[in-house]
This record gives C-alpha cells, structure tokens and sequence, in this order.
C-alpha cells in the first residue's frame, strides 16, 4: 500500500483527511459511530471568547448540491470549550486535534488562541477570519489583506504553535490576502470557507432561512475550491489545507495535486457520518488507480 503521511507545519499525520470544522462537533459524538483515530486529525466546533446561542431558525437548508447555513458560530465559549468538550474529547481521540477559533475583534482571537494554545493536546490553531470586524463596521477581516495580517501578528504574538488562517472565497483576490498571512507569521492557510447563498420559498416568497443568506457548502462549490487552492499554493510558500465539496477519495487527491498538503471534509459528514473513515479507507485504491506510491509526491504537481 501506498504512503498516506503528511506534515502538516512540522506535525505528522497518518492520512490527510481533516474533518471541517461545524461539522464534526468536539468529535466525541462521532466516536460513538467509528473510531476517530483513523482521521489525520479534525478541526472542532469553532470557539469563540464567549458563549454564543448562533442565529435564529430556520438557519439550515438543503439545495443542489449542497447546503445553506447559517448557524452563528453556535458555541459555550472558550472556557466551558477548555473546561467541559476537550476533555471528553481527549478520552477517546489519542492525536494531536486541530482548534477552530472565531472572533469579533483581534483582541478576541488573541484572548482565545492564548487560551487554548495552553491546552497540550492541540496541536494547530485554525483561525476563521471570515468574521465580522466588529470596530470596522461589520466587515470581515478576510476580505481585506491588512485586517487579516493584523488578525495573523496578534495571535502569533501569543502562541508559538503553528496558525493556520482559515480564509473566505468572498474576495476579489484570494491569494493577496493569503500572502498577507504569511507576511505576518501564519504557518498554514485554509481554504475554502462557504461561499455566500440564498433560497427562497415559492410560495411564502420569502428567504428559507431566518437569515436570508447564509454559507453554501457541498459538492457544488468543490471547482472553486480546487481553483482557489491552486492560486493561493502557488503565492506562498507555506503549507495550504484545501476544503470545499470534498466527498471521495478523488476529490482528496485532486485537492493535492493542486496543492493542498491536507484535506478537509464538511459538509459531506452532515449527510454521512462516516464520510471521513469512508475516504481514507478507500484512499489506497484510488493511489494504486492513478499510480500513486505516496501522497507527498502529488502536493502541488498541477503547474
């Protein structure tokens, strides 16, 4: 069989497959399905400073290929996340786990990346930034180079272990905005977060869902995300994780050859919960299909 390692900012992973944060939860309810030390690693519910109860419903809706949501980074906050999931989590997943943090302002990401930083077992902080700047009129910090190079040099000023910064596809050029993180110190950068949606009820001719708009995942946006991967791969020189659609050991390998040195998974756990284990068992085959022997010789071989 084929190698399926990876190093993933000087930590290796068995496999590259990630579940995606918001769709794995704190793992341990998974664990109640399959053994979850098969995965590379995953990326939990995303943690916020405070306690947030996430936006109202209906905040979830199905569509072609894909989903809506606009759940609200629903969470208890980094304390209760410390104190109450991790160590649930940690009595039955054995690697290092991957934190997701979101926030409304650069000192909230700082306050809660120090917090779990002190935390042994994580072993990468994945910073959403696709966030309201708060005390910038609502704007995310994502979609501006310099909002999110400020985001990137605070929280690397209070963790020495490796930042990858999670980035929105709502921007003009993505890659710009992924250089700008690595300028400020990011050891990896994410892509992509949900692209921005909306249905509409035929015959309430209203939204579906209670926020009008919302994040729309699934296979439908994988071509985007394979695109995005590709150009931000080829700006910088750090480590990418490519996300967006991926549901086969196919996508995983195309992500790869694109340039992502990890895979995550989303939304395809939401309609199969064993999605992840599915892919890295099916791996194997796909590599001896396409003559692959180890998966780091396909890292970025799309020019």
């Amino acid at each position: 069989m084929g190698s399926l390692r990876v190093n993933l900012c000087g930590i290796e992973l068995d496999n590259p497959v990630i579940p995606a944060s918001g769709t794995f939860g704190f793992g341990y309810e998974f664990a109640e399905i399959y053994d979850i030390n098969c995965l590379g690693t995953f990326s939990f519910k995303g943690t916020t400073r405070d306690p947030r109860f996430g936006n109202p419903t209906p905040r979830i809706a199905e569509c072609t290929a894909g989903m809506i949501n606009a759940v609200g980074l629903q969470n208890p906050g980094v304390d209760k996340v410390i104190a109450e999931e991790l160590p649930k989590l940690f009595k039955v997943f054995h690697k290092p786990v991957m934190a997701n943090v979101s926030g409304f302002s650069v000192e909230d990401y700082a306050y809660t990346c120090e917090r779990l930083s002190a935390v042994g077992e994580i072993g990468w902080l994945e910073v959403n930034i696709s966030c309201p700047n708060v005390h910038g009129g609502g704007m995310s910090f994502g979609t501006n180079p310099d909002a999110a190079a400020e985001v990137t040099a605070a929280v690397r000023r209070v963790t020495k272990k490796p930042i990858i910064i999670k980035l929105s596809p709502n921007v003009t050029d993505i890659a710009e905005i992924a250089k700008a993180c690595e300028g400020a110190g990011a050891d990896g950068i994410s892509l992509i977060n949900t692209l921005l949606g909306m249905r509409i009820n035929l015959k309430t001719r209203k939204p579906v869902i209670a926020n009008k708009m919302g994040g729309f995942s699934g296979s439908a946006i994988f071509p985007v995300a394979v695109r995005m991967v590709y150009q931000v791969a080829n700006a910088v020189k750090i480590p990418v994780v490519g996300m967006g659609g991926v549901s086969t050991a196919e996508d995983v390998i195309e992500m790869m050859m694109a340039g992502a040195t990890a895979v995550e998974v989303g939304a395809a756990n939401l309609v199969n919960p064993t999605a992840c284990r599915d892919i890295i068992e099916d791996l194997p085959r796909a590599m001896e299909a396409y003559g692959i022997r180890n998966l780091n010789e396909i890292i970025g071989v799309t020019k």
